[in-house]
């Protein structure tokens, strides 16, 4: 997978869950607001500190996480 500079994950933070780097938003939780509706900006304004490239980066990163993750049919 390839690194992204807005992403950090640290065992000391949020039990080292991918993170928007210098904050303590997942990943996970912005991907949960965006699948519940929120817009970029409504979700900007819940977390002023978020950019959106910080929004961008943290879809992109899942979709790679994803497209790296190992499949097993049974």
């Amino acid at each position: 997978m390839k690194k992204y500079e807005n992403i950090e994950m640290n065992p000391d933070i949020m039990f080292g869950k991918p993170v928007i780097k210098n904050t303590r938003i997942t990943v996970e939780h912005i991907l949960r607001k965006l699948s519940g509706g929120m817009t970029i900006e409504e979700i900007m304004v819940d977390h002023p500190r978020l950019t959106r490239d910080d929004i961008y980066a943290a879809q992109a990163f899942a979709a790679d996480y994803l497209a790296d993750e190992q499949i097993a049919f049974g």
